[in-house]
Parts: C-alpha cells; sequence; structure tokens
C-alpha cells in the first residue's frame, strides 16, 4: 500500500508539473515572443484608417458587393464571410448544385464587369476558398475589375491598375504560392484621400 501511494503521489506531482509548465508557461511565453518579435501579426493583422477605427484584419475577406468597390471571391463561410462558420461548401466536382452555382457566378461576373461570353473568368471568381475566408483574388481578377471601378469613381484607369499592383501581395519567398491582390486593403486605398 505505501509503494501503492509513493507511485500515485508522484503521478500526481508529474501531472501537476506537466500542467503548469505546458498550460501556464509555454503559452507566457510564446505569446510574450510573438508580441515582441511579430506585434502586428500576433494581434490578427488588423487595420485601422486614419481616424483609428477599426476596418477588419488583412487575413480575413469581407464582403464587398458596390459597384465602385472590388469584390472578393465567393464565400461558403455562414452568411458570407462569417469567421465563426469558416470552411468550404463541400460540394464535389460531380456536384450539379456546385457547377449550376458556377455557372450563374460567371454569368454575374461577366454582367458587372461588361465582358461577353467568350471572355474567360479566373477560377477564383467563381469559386469559394476552402476556408471561405480567403481576403485575396487572383491579379487577373482584380484587372478585369479595373475598368468597372474606374467608371463607377471616374477614375483613370491607369490609377486603378497602379493601386492593383500597389495592394498586389507576392509569392512567400518570392517561390511560395502566387501573387494576390487584398480585397480589404485595396478598397480602402479607393476611399482613400
Amino acid at each position: 500500500m505505501k509503494e501503492l501511494l509513493a507511485h500515485l503521489r508522484g503521478a500526481v506531482l508529474s501531472t501537476l508539473i506537466l500542467a503548469a509548465v505546458c498550460c501556464g508557461l509555454y503559452p507566457v511565453a510564446v505569446w510574450g515572443i510573438a508580441q515582441l518579435a511579430f506585434p502586428d501579426q500576433a494581434n490578427g493583422s488588423l487595420i485601422t484608417d486614419k481616424t483609428g477605427t477599426l476596418r477588419g484584419s488583412r487575413l480575413i475577406g469581407q464582403g464587398f458587393t458596390a459597384e465602385r468597390y472590388f469584390h472578393p471571391r465567393p464565400s461558403a463561410a455562414g452568411n458570407g464571410y462569417d469567421a465563426a462558420n469558416s470552411g468550404g461548401s463541400n460540394l464535389g466536382p460531380t456536384s450539379q448544385k456546385l457547377a449550376d452555382a458556377i455557372k450563374e457566378r460567371i454569368a454575374t461576373f461577366r454582367k458587372e464587369n461588361g465582358l461577353n461570353e467568350t471572355n474567360p473568368v479566373p477560377a477564383d471568381a467563381v469559386t469559394a476558398s476552402g476556408s471561405g475566408l480567403d481576403p485575396h483574388i487572383s491579379v487577373a481578377n482584380a484587372e478585369l475589375q479595373a475598368p468597372r471601378i474606374s467608371q463607377a469613381r471616374h477614375l483613370a484607369l491607369d490609377k486603378v491598375i497602379a493601386l492593383i499592383r500597389t495592394h498586389t501581395d507576392r509569392p512567400s519567398l518570392g517561390i511560395l504560392g502566387e501573387a494576390g491582390v487584398n480585397v480589404l486593403t485595396l478598397n480602402l486605398a479607393l476611399d482613400g484621400p
């Protein structure tokens, strides 16, 4: 019995020490290092305007629908870009529901942007990302929307294209992924002075 109590005491003590280290010290250390080394990223990459008003995060898309704004890719996350319901539609490539939705989105994209029926439409303009929260669109998608923005805002097309270039995020390390345009930062720049 004495030996059993000694083993039990050792097990309880080990559990308490590991709980203190793994559930207390380690998370606090990681949080502290992140706050010192990467404060913007550690706090959600939040974007505020000149008045200090929080406008969003550069990591989560927002649903812009007005003619004068660049439109993001479709979202399957809840009621559109709902971070609490992040996820894809789970519709497979043979799904008739997905095929019908894409066909409808292609027609809508062409109509909104003054394209004819033979103009190709970028895949990201008609399909949702896996998370449903992707804040980026492809450069090709942004360039196809640029004439609509130019006309709606009475801005020179060259200026709109220059803004697209300024708000294009390059591939990580120059080779990982593709360049993408952050829709929120681009639309905020359009609204800026």
